[in-house]
């Protein structure tokens, strides 16, 4: 059984997110970058949601069916399909692996943040160690699993991860809300 939807209203409180460029891991968010480039302040005050799913097939379906739903409450329909397609290759990867390594916790939180000309997703899971990039190429592209980070990298402005407190990481996204040109 899922859990009910629960929206996040909270009062602003600035957040700082790594600005780095796709694919590049960050450290926390409140230590600058090793190679000295600058944190990126974004406005809490931002419209977002977030939701817990259950680490199963029914949570990744209501993991696509919340992102659907809450892009469509924000007129966003123009990137539905490749903030879905991010946000639920980002929520099986902390199933998969990470969430699988943590049956005491088996929630996985996913949160959206509406920036100004930008959506940031995020996923929340239980487990320490980071996210692995499969390289492309050999005998990888033919497996069934570990093209998933490839996917968001293809998809996604910038991507990284940070230590969650008190324990965990949280993989996020940032996904461009332009028209295309």
């Amino acid at each position: 059984m899922s859990s009910p939807v629960h929206l996040t209203l909270r009062p602003p409180v600035p957040a700082v997110l790594p600005a780095g460029g796709a694919g590049s891991f960050g450290p926390p968010p409140a230590v600058p970058h090793e190679d000295g480039s600058p944190l990126q302040t974004v406005p809490a005050a931002a419209p977002h949601a977030a939701v817990s799913i259950a680490c199963s097939r029914e949570g990744l379906a209501r993991a696509r069916s919340f992102t659907r739903a809450t892009l469509g409450d924000w007129s966003l329909h123009r990137c539905s399909d490749d903030a879905t397609l991010v946000m639920t290759e980002l929520a099986a990867n902390a199933v998969t692996h990470a969430a699988s390594h943590r049956p005491d916790e088996p929630d996985v939180r996913l949160g959206f943040r509406l920036e100004p000309a930008h959506l940031l997703l995020t996923v929340t899971d239980p487990d320490d160690r980071p996210p692995v990039r499969q390289p492309p190429g050999g005998e990888a592209d033919l497996e069934e699993h570990g093209r998933g980070l490839r996917i968001v990298d293809a998809l996604s402005e910038a991507w990284g991860w940070f230590p969650a407190v008190p324990a965990g990481k949280t993989v996020w996204a940032r996904l461009s809300t332009r028209p295309p040109t």
